[in-house]
């Protein structure tokens, strides 16, 4: 794929899109291990521990690019995928302070951020892989932009999905709409469908983009009026 294409800029929006989507927890992480720290070290704490989590993530999503080989294994991930969406539309985010100590340590600050991202990050690295397509340049590309977005715009990112949910709503159905492309990426689903019925091609990413946001803004409602 040409990085300079229309596709690979589509790619590349998708990323960045779903790593600011799926990010929030991951920047309250970032907030609340360098807060004890003296300003000039908590800038460098979220410098470091931000670099650490870009390089984890590259990994890890090379790592996971590599597991797609196996049969019915992007299947599996992009059930993984739709489910993700799902829960993101249904379940209000709560972001405990209690589970993430502030840090005296610079060291300690950046290793906690790191860890943490790593702990957290399957949702993000697993969207981004499907994203992607395979291509690594894109996966690092994607990531690079998006995760100093994330941590240095966290708070503006939070009051904008606050302000206007059709962002949130957007983020779902790109979730959902890559998860369809993962699914009909999976070779042995591929070889199935296109010979018998290749109409799914279309049918299966946009059909789930409409059952994720039926379904979880049906489940978010129902959440609401219980609380």
């Amino acid at each position: 794929m040409d990085l300079f294409s229309v596709q690979a800029l589509s790619a590349v929006l998708s990323i960045i899109m779903i790593n600011l989507i799926l990010s929030g927890d991951n920047a309250v992480v970032i907030a609340l291990a360098s807060r004890n720290l003296p300003g000039n070290l908590r800038n460098k704490a979220i410098f470091w521990g931000t670099f650490g989590a870009v390089v984890v993530r590259v990994i890890l999503t090379i790592a996971i690019l590599w597991l797609m080989k196996i049969p019915f294994m992007q299947l599996f991930g992009g059930i993984l995928l739709v489910w993700i969406a799902y829960k993101l539309l249904a379940e209000e985010e709560n972001h405990d302070e209690t589970n993430i100590k502030g840090s005296k340590s610079l060291l300690r600050a950046i290793q906690t951020i790191i860890v943490a991202d790593l702990v957290m990050s399957l949702d993000n690295v697993l969207a981004i892989a499907a994203a992607a397509e395979g291509h690594i340049p894109l996966i690092i590309l994607g990531i690079a932009i998006s995760i100093p977005i994330m941590v240095f715009g966290s708070t503006l990112i939070m009051k904008l999905m606050e302000r206007f949910p059709i962002i949130i709503q957007v983020g779902v159905a790109i979730l959902a709409y890559t998860a369809g492309e993962m699914i009909l990426d999976d070779k042995k689903v591929h070889d199935w469908i296109v010979p018998n019925l290749d109409f799914l091609e279309w049918v299966i990413p946009l059909g789930l983009i409409v059952l994720v946001l039926f379904f979880g803004n049906l489940a978010k409602r129902k959440n609401i009026r219980s609380v």
